[in-house]
């Protein structure tokens, strides 16, 4: 393997190599711009920001079905959870729905789905005002005798047995 060397002058020597390296290291001796002149005048106003993305408010409609299904398939869908129909079987829909709000087809039919909206109608209305816990009343003829208090908490009810058997 051969290699085609130059012989360096004294007069350049290796600094050649390295002037392009470091010129931008070097004041240009360019003039620098005037300053701009106050602006008196209000910015210009800011683009109008993007239009957000509506929300997807449609229903997802599912369809409570009857399907009658063989032994083998009926196993199958008992231990899975699923099956596969065969192609053109025909399936009666009992009763078709909203996936997500849960109310039934002819019902919501051309309005937004409220489970996306607010899902309150599926817990009971608004949780804040909770109705008051109804206390049992004894009948006529009870007497009530008062007790001593139970240790819930603590080592104290391990040991006492109120998370354990007593022995």
């Amino acid at each position: 393997m051969t290699t085609a060397t130059t012989p360096l002058s004294p007069k350049t020597g290796r600094s050649h190599l390295q002037e392009n390296l470091f010129s931008w290291l070097a004041p240009e001796a360019t003039p620098s711009p005037a300053p701009e002149p106050e602006q008196k005048t209000a910015p210009p106003p800011e683009p109008p920001a993007a239009k957000q993305e509506t929300p997807d408010l449609s229903h997802v409609w599912v369809a409570a079905a009857e399907v009658e299904v063989t032994p083998k398939i009926a196993s199958i869908a008992d231990y899975r959870g699923s099956f596969k129909a065969p192609e053109g079987m025909r399936i009666d829909a009992l009763e078709v729905y909203c996936k997500g709000c849960r109310r039934p087809y002819d019902e919501v039919r051309g309005l937004d789905c409220t489970a996306k909206i607010d899902n309150t109608h599926l817990i009971g209305g608004d949780q804040t005002k909770r109705a008051k816990r109804k206390i049992p009343i004894p009948p006529p003829n009870a007497r009530i005798i008062p007790g001593g208090t139970i240790n819930r908490r603590g080592i104290t009810a391990y040991v006492s047995g109120v998370s354990r058997p007593k022995r």
